[in-house]
């Protein structure tokens, strides 16, 4: 089965359409790279994809061991590299100040984390720098 289908709108700008769900996700080219910026470009959706991977494994993990994470933020950095122009570095800062959970459920959240299917199939050529301060 299909799992999405993109629309090439013109002006470095795409639509993707999620097979099942018939959500859509608008792209634009990144100013610097002779688009307009309004937007998320496609480097912009693999960094969210890894920090949204990321939750989602901790989520499974949180309803097994009855930890509420509601209210967990992501901070998405992207670096680029000039040539050839690729992501060199993601940064994601995972942020839950009231966290209720014990210290070895936080190291569970953490190991979850890093083995989400984004970040294992990235390149070894793009840095994870990853940070928990919960």
């Amino acid at each position: 089965m299909t799992t999405a289908t993109t629309l090439y709108l013109g002006s470095l700008r795409t639509e993707a359409t999620h097979t099942r769900s018939g959500q859509k996700i608008i792209t634009d080219a990144p100013v610097d790279n002779n688009g307009k910026g309004e937007a998320f470009s496609p480097t912009d959706m693999v960094s969210a994809a890894l920090s949204s991977c990321m939750m989602t494994l901790m989520g499974m993990l949180a309803e097994r061991e009855n930890i509420d994470l509601t209210g967990l933020k992501a901070e998405v950095v992207k670096i680029m590299a000039a040539n050839p122009r690729k992501i060199a570095e993601i940064q994601v800062t995972f942020s839950h100040p009231a966290l209720v959970a014990t210290d070895i459920q936080k190291e569970k959240l953490r190991r979850a984390a890093l083995t989400c299917p984004v970040a294992l199939s990235l390149s070894d050529s793009v840095k994870q720098t990853i940070t928990f301060n919960f």
